[in-house]
Formats: C-alpha cells, sequence, structure tokens
C-alpha cells in the first residue's frame, strides 16, 4: 500500500512539474513577444481616459511618504488622473502624512474611514474608494508600492487597445530583496511566478490572476460585480474569476513594473502567506460549489490549476515526504528503484531550471549567488510552502465548521534604503 501511495504522489507531482514546464514555454515566447506590443501601442496612441488610482492604506506611515511621491511623478495626464487614498482606521500618522499630499496636488484626495464602516479590511476600502471615485478605469496599488512613471500609462494604453481585456496586469519587483536570504528567496519565487505563472497562463490560455496592486480594470466590470468580495481574503483571486466569468480575459503586460516590499522576517511571511493560501482555498471552494452556475466554463482551466496547485500537489509532496519518513522509522519496505530514484533528480533538476530560466528574463538577476540560492530553496523555501498550504488547509476547515468570520491581517512594513531599479531587459 505504501508504494501505491507513493507513486500516486510522486505522479502528481511529476503532472505539475510537466504543466510548469508548459507555461514556461510560454513565458518565455511572451518575454520575446511583448516588446513589439509595446513599440506598438507606444506608436498609435489612443485617447486617455479619466483614471481614479485607489491606495488603501491602514497605519501605513513608513511607507505611505514614498508610494505617494512617486504616483505623483506619473507621466499620466494629471488633469485625467485621479488619487484616491482611503486611510482605513489608522491610528499612526498614515492620514496626515495623506492630506499633506492632498494639499500639494489637486488631483490627489483622502477619504478617512472609521468603524463601522471603516477598519473591515483591504476589500471593504476598495469598495469606499470605488464609490467615491469618478474615474472610466481603475488602478490599485498597496502603500507601500513605488510605480515606475509609465506604470499607469501601459495600464491604460493595455484596456485601450484592447476591448476583450477586462483588466491589465503589470508587473511587481521586490525593493528590499538583498536585506536578507529570505527576501532573496521571495524575490526569486515572485520573478518565477510572474513569467511562469502569470506570463504563461496569458499566452497559452489569455489567463492571469489580478493581484493586489499594480493593475488596471474597467468601472464599468466592477460596477456590474458589486465591486469586491469583502469576505475574500485573496480579493484579488476572487475578482480575477469573476471578471473570467463575464467572458473577459485578463492580460499580463511587464512594461507596467511597480516595485514593493516583501517580508524580512520568517513570521511575517507566514502571516502574510497564510492569508494568501487561505484566501486562495475560499476561492477554490467559492467557484468549486457554484461551477455549473458559472457562464464561462473556461474559468474551469484556472479553477482547476488553483485545485491541483493547493490541494493535490502540496497534497502529493506531503504525502511523499510523509512515506519516506515512515520508511526510516518502520521499514515499509518501499520499491523505490532506480526509475523512481531518477525521477526525484530530474524533478529537482526541473525545478532548478524553471528558476533559473525565469531569472535570466531580468537583467542582473542571473547571477552565481542566485543560482546557489535556488538550489538550496528547493530544500528549505519550497518545503515551508508545503507545511503553510497544511496549516491554512485546517484554518479553512476549522473556519467553515464552527463558522469563524474571517479577519484580514495587514502586513507589517519597513523602513527602506533607497536602491537601483532596473528594468527588465
Amino acid at each position: 500500500m505504501a508504494n501505491g501511495f507513493l507513486y500516486i504522489s510522486l505522479s502528481l507531482i511529476w503532472l505539475m512539474l510537466f504543466y510548469h514546464m508548459f507555461l514556461m514555454q510560454g513565458g518565455y515566447l511572451h518575454f520575446l513577444q511583448y516588446k513589439k506590443t509595446e513599440k506598438k501601442w507606444q506608436d498609435n496612441r489612443t485617447s486617455f481616459p479619466k483614471v481614479s488610482v485607489l491606495v488603501p492604506a491602514h497605519n501605513e506611515e513608513v511607507v505611505i511618504e514614498k508610494t505617494l511621491e512617486a504616483l505623483s511623478n506619473l507621466t499620466y495626464p494629471n488633469y485625467l488622473l485621479e488619487i484616491i487614498i482611503i486611510n482605513d482606521n489608522s491610528s499612526d500618522r498614515t492620514g496626515e502624512i495623506a492630506e499633506s499630499y492632498a494639499r500639494r496636488f489637486s488631483y490627489m484626495k483622502v477619504i478617512h474611514t472609521k468603524p463601522p464602516n471603516g477598519g473591515k479590511g483591504k476589500s471593504g476600502a476598495l469598495n469606499i474608494g470605488l464609490r467615491e471615485s469618478t474615474g472610466e478605469i481603475i488602478c490599485v496599488y498597496d502603500a507601500d508600492n513605488t510605480p515606475e512613471p509609465d506604470a499607469v500609462f501601459w495600464l491604460v494604453q493595455g484596456l485601450q487597445n484592447d476591448n476583450k481585456a477586462g483588466a491589465i496586469v503589470g508587473k511587481f519587483r521586490v525593493t528590499n530583496a538583498n536585506k536578507n536570504l529570505l527576501t532573496r528567496l521571495i524575490n526569486i519565487e515572485t520573478i518565477t511566478f510572474q513569467w511562469l505563472a502569470q506570463a504563461g497562463r496569458w499566452f497559452w490560455f489569455k489567463m492571469t490572476t489580478i493581484p493586489g496592486t499594480n493593475f488596471a480594470i474597467r468601472r464599468s466590470i466592477l460596477e456590474e460585480l458589486d465591486g469586491w468580495d469583502e469576505k475574500a481574503l485573496s480579493e484579488d483571486t476572487e475578482l480575477s474569476f469573476r471578471v473570467y466569468d463575464l467572458g473577459y480575459y485578463i492580460r499580463f503586460f511587464p512594461s507596467a513594473i511597480t516595485w514593493e516590499q516583501e517580508p524580512e522576517t520568517i513570521r511575517v511571511w507566514w502571516k502574510q502567506r497564510t492569508r494568501w493560501a487561505r484566501g486562495n482555498l475560499y476561492v477554490i471552494a467559492k467557484f468549486f460549489l457554484h461551477f455549473f452556475k458559472l457562464k464561462n466554463k473556461k474559468v474551469g482551466i484556472d479553477l482547476i490549476y488553483f485545485f491541483f496547485t493547493y490541494l493535490l500537489f502540496f497534497g502529493g509532496v506531503l504525502a511523499s515526504h510523509t512515506i519516506f519518513i515512515l520508511n526510516l522509522l518502520l521499514e515499509l519496505e518501499l520499491k523505490l528503484g532506480l526509475v523512481s530514484i531518477a525521477l526525484l533528480v530530474i524533478g529537482f533538476l526541473l525545478f532548478v531550471t524553471e528558476e533559473l530560466l525565469a531569472l535570466s528574463f531580468e537583467k542582473g538577476q542571473l547571477t552565481l549567488k542566485n543560482i546557489a540560492i535556488v538550489i538550496l530553496m528547493y530544500f528549505t523555501y519550497s518545503q515551508m510552502w508545503i507545511a503553510l498550504v497544511a496549516y491554512s488547509t485546517f484554518l479553512e476547515i476549522k473556519r467553515l465548521m464552527f463558522k469563524q468570520e474571517i479577519k484580514w491581517d495587514k502586513t507589517q512594513r519597513y523602513e527602506e534604503t533607497p536602491v537601483k531599479k532596473d528594468r527588465s531587459a
């Protein structure tokens, strides 16, 4: 029986590895092509619609000034720009700093929220901002983001040049990537995610997940969908599925770049990623239960991807690890053989190849240090994700059983030192 479970788990792992290689091929092809699209849009500029940029902020005094400074330097025409900072029940100087920028720039304004309407989390803050906005296109940036000057321009051009796109997603880079080993690991993870999962899924399936920041969406779509789901911890993923269901696709366009902070300690990383994982599990359950009611069955492609990633793939890895450990303690007489060992080795090499290929797309990232970190990543960071998903699954099951209320938890921010921001090649 142990051998049977082991072979099933190895099959699940290998199925996901092959799928990731397929996605990475798409990511590579998109990398080769998107500059041509950029030039085409640059040469054929369309009209500029009014844009509302929403910035939800709860106790963000450490980072909000740099974010607002970056937003004040956007190349998008000021007279068509509306930047709304939602100071969501902050107890620090977030509102004060935001107001100082609103006094300097006429296209900036601040909304201050208090309970019972405020302080409920990012989705609630975004819905409040949406109601106060007037733009034809809505952009969202987190309070720790410093978008590059032309980021909003490219997001808007994407929507203006592609009527089938309901939303346009840009690329994000890590501001504090060189802070410590953890931030270096996260930096590699984010680069791979964007070129593999985002660019790859866009190239093959015309599907991309809306992230929490650096994206633009048509106002008409948000109004039709009644805004963001305030019960969702991963409001971005949940919104993506509803946009798909309306018949639109979500486009990944890496010319729109923003820079953001990532956790610098394991404790902060664990809390943030647990929220993400629980949010994605909520989305899987929500849309699987109502799959036959969905108008656009193409949603099933992404739904299966998320289901496979968070349940089957991680479950397969967890099962294989458990069997190996039990075999050391109880002598289960596993018949691994040379084929099984070869599969494990090749699986490791595929992982390394995917990561290094993604790093090669970004200027200055394919270094000897990062190559060594990728190898370490397989045995450390990737294994941490397995434990985190298992823990998150337990919390979601517990929440459903006891009908517990979902609580949104803000990620800790850090003082930053200036870094040189290089665009991808």
